[in-house]
């Protein structure tokens, strides 16, 4: 069979297990207050995230944290490192966004870090806060061996991206550059906010950020006093507290002394210290009183400032040294610049605003005009982005590594696995199978499903048929039968579905699906059971749902009342009602076919969505000659379709599906996919007898044991049950009735065609030893 699917996928799913690693607030720290607002806005802007925080301490003792912070460990402590990676490992998350600094990071230049991302199994995105132009050499290694860890890494401005690249050897490719997010805040006059403050009829200079010798706040005190002499009523609102690892080891020393400064210079009473580190709602009426603000920063090389970006994007008139990240936002008119440590020109530039009310105004405007690409909402979603791609480009990582050399494509040298039935007892209690497991545990929590019961009693039959059951197993389908005979309600002759585990209906009457896969159990029941009481049980049920199923409008429903009847019919294929219905589902397929099949699309809907081999496999098995010809087109379409180009079984994906004319889904990937397009493939072998079919059946099995996407095996050898699907980047690890129960039904077909091709070859042994005797 040709193979045409393309391996050149197309993702545009925001991931939702999002897990954000920095520290966090209440800490005082520029980077809690970002990793702080990435979270919040992430959880905002996209539909449905459950983000969560880890965040790392500065102190032994951690901090009083909010809900969303879910682990918390000590800076300095590298054995908690690996216990962060497992907890996030245990977790299900889909991408981690490390907020990177050095200095919040025990170890060696922050190193220890590294010992987390080692150990951690998903895609990393780490944003760099800091990017130094004259790295030492323990400095340039950890980055640079973050980067390698990293799927992507993020920077926020230019002349960052650029050192990423020329300094520290990271392809361009793998940066993202996306601005500093701030706040949506209106384009308001200053005078608006002025009376929180007692500012009233005042010209207002703002600084904040936590206070720091290297702020450079003592350059623009000593500007003041020319500044004051032309403006009287002018104010300068030092807003923050001072860094919290400066109060330990000098308390207030520096604020004492900028106080001092005011004072020597007579200008006292124009300078207000606010010692407190604001909440983002006071902190924007703080910007919002603001009519210049000012950062006087001593050193060039600060590639990022949060306070700087709050600011502009805020559309405040701003005067800065000319720091990196200063230099690019506030280019072409956005802001002034000042040399490094120069009071007068701070009151130079600082007079020429204020005097000139129609320049202020129109820098303002600008740097707001910009500002509106750098508000949360749109930064989030480029976030999403890097996130998105960062899971693409591990999947096509794992990918090109894995292993195909799997007992290979020829179906006999393959031998099957062991049909183990642990995991479908765990899951089976005295009321029927439980319908979902976290891991390998059942979660009871979510009940059960007649869906669930009836494909179990369909494996039991199939198992106990080919002398492979045990007592434990009998009283399973014993139970099953029971789960389904409860199911049923006479008011609608169909049966319900969702039962809770305390054994309450949840519904009055199920899906279609869930009757038209009962009708099957209960048709392999009457086929296969070998017990009179269970077939007589089932032929009573089956006569009184089965005339329903006409007028259902689901063509799997169809399909799964025909499988029903093809067993049935293995033991009263004279039955006039039985052959009346299945004539009429037969047409109503057709007609389905008829009305959307093409050349290009010869198949029975517009999507492929679940479950989809079904409605070939049916009409394989029908007995009609034609119909089965266009059952065996439509299944050699959907598994070529379904056929990756390296060749592997690649199942349309449960996250979107595929709708004709549309980018079709790759993941999530189904274990119900494998097991229907298995049973099909059994289908055509046992009517055409091409072998081809069975090697098809027996690469699709593989799927589950790692011949996949992502070289990964869905079936778990320690626990005998299989994980519920295939993610972008990872196997989903709950392991719950449907997945275990299409693994194992996959499976034992499998063995009933290898028992029925040993007992041809015996019989065909035996003939020639007849002839040749």
């Amino acid at each position: 069979m040709t193979t045409h699917a393309t391996d050149s996928v197309v993702w545009t799913h925001n991931p939702k297990n999002v897990a954000f690693i920095g520290d966090y607030l209440p800490r005082q720290c520029g980077i809690a207050t970002f990793t702080s607002d990435l979270y919040k806005s992430y959880n905002s802007f996209i539909p449905n995230s459950r983000a969560m925080v880890v965040s790392v301490n500065d102190t032994q003792e951690g901090y009083d944290y909010p809900s969303e912070v879910r682990y918390d460990f000590y800076q300095h402590d590298q054995e908690a490192y690996r216990k962060a990676a497992e907890f996030l490992n245990a977790k299900d998350t889909e991408v981690v966004c490390l907020q990177h600094e050095y200095g919040i990071f025990g170890g060696p230049a922050g190193s220890y870090i590294l010992t987390l991302l080692r150990n951690l199994t998903m895609p990393v995105v780490t944003t760099f806060h800091t990017i130094l132009k004259n790295p030492n050499e323990e400095q340039l290694l950890v980055l640079k061996s973050i980067a390698d860890l990293s799927s992507r890494v993020i920077c926020m401005s230019e002349k960052g991206r650029d050192f990423l690249i020329n300094i520290y050897e990271i392809p361009e490719e793998k940066i993202d550059l996306i601005p500093h997010g701030i706040p949506d805040m209106p384009f308001v006059d200053p005078h608006f906010h002025k009376d929180r403050f007692g500012m009233e009829g005042k010209q207002t200079l703002l600084t904040f950020g936590l206070l720091s010798p290297n702020k450079g706040i003592e350059n623009v005190i000593r500007a003041l006093p020319r500044i004051v002499e032309r403006f009287p009523n002018l104010v300068y609102m030092v807003l923050g507290a001072t860094h919290p690892h400066l109060i330990r080891h000098e308390g207030e020393a520096y604020r004492d002394s900028l106080t001092k400064l005011a004072a020597d210079c007579g200008v006292l009473e124009n300078v207000r210290f606010y010692n407190e580190f604001a909440e983002l709602n006071d902190l924007l009426e703080y910007l919002g009183a603001a009519d210049i603000y000012i950062t006087p920063y001593l050193n060039p090389a600060q590639i990022t400032s949060g306070t700087l970006s709050y600011a502009f994007g805020c559309g405040k008139a701003v005067v800065s040294t000319p720091y990196w990240h200063a230099e690019e936002l506030l280019a072409d008119g956005r802001g002034v610049l000042v040399p490094f440590g120069d009071s007068d020109a701070i009151a130079d530039q600082i007079i020429n605003l204020l005097a000139d009310e129609p320049a202020r105004h129109a820098m303002r405007k600008k740097g707001y005009m910009m500002g509106r690409d750098m508000i949360w909402e749109r930064v989030i979603q480029e976030y999403a982005g890097s996130f998105a791609k960062a899971r693409r480009e591990r999947m096509s990582t794992i990918n090109n590594q894995t292993p195909y050399d799997m007992g290979g494509n020829g179906s006999s040298a393959y031998k099957l696995p062991a049909l183990r039935l642990d995991h479908l007892f765990r899951l089976t209690d005295s009321t029927g199978i439980a319908q979902h497991a976290r891991f390998h545990l059942p979660f009871y929590e979510e009940g059960y499903c007649t869906d669930d019961n009836a494909r179990a009693l369909i494996l039991a039959l199939m198992v106990q048929e080919a002398g492979l059951g045990s007592q434990k197993l009998a009283q399973a389908s014993d139970d099953y039968c029971a789960f389904l005979n409860h199911a049923y309600t006479d008011d609608y002759r169909r049966f319900r579905n969702f039962m809770s585990y305390d054994r309450r209906w949840l519904e009055e009457v199920g899906s279609d699906d869930s009757t038209g896969r009962t009708i099957w159990a209960l048709g392999v029941c009457i086929g296969r059971a070998v017990d009179r009481n269970t077939s007589t049980w089932a032929m009573s049920l089956m006569e009184k749902v089965l005339p329903s199923v006409t007028d259902m409008s689901s063509p799997r429903a169809w399909a799964f009342a025909l499988l029903g009847i093809y067993e049935y019919q293995k033991k009263f294929n004279d039955d006039r009602l039985a052959k009346t219905i299945q004539r009429q589902l037969l047409d109503k397929l057709m007609f389905r076919y008829t009305e959307t099949a093409t050349d290009e699309w010869p198949w029975f809907e517009n999507v492929l969505s679940y479950d989809n081999a079904v409605l070939a496999h049916v009409l394989i098995r029908s007995g009609v000659s034609h119909l089965a010809e266009i059952g065996l087109k439509s299944l050699r379409w959907l598994v070529d379709l379904q056929t990756s180009e390296r060749g592997h079984f690649q199942p349309i994906g449960s996250n979107g599906f595929y709708t004709k004319g549309q980018t079709r889904a790759y993941f999530d990937q189904q274990p119900l996919e494998a097991q229907s397009t298995v049973s099909a493939c059994l289908a055509a072998f046992e009517l055409t007898g091409d072998e081809q079919w069975h090697r098809t059946a027996i690469r699709v099995f593989k799927w589950f044991s790692g011949l996949n996407d992502l070289g990964l095996p869905l079936y778990d050898t320690q626990t005998g049950g299989c994980r519920d699907g295939l993610h972008i980047d990872r196997v989903n690890q709950n392991q719950g009735a449907e997945s275990t129960l299409s693994y194992l039904l996959a499976l034992a077909e499998l063995y009933s065609v290898q028992k029925q091709r040993k007992e041809v070859k015996s019989v065909n042994v035996a003939i020639s030893s007849l002839v040749n005797g």
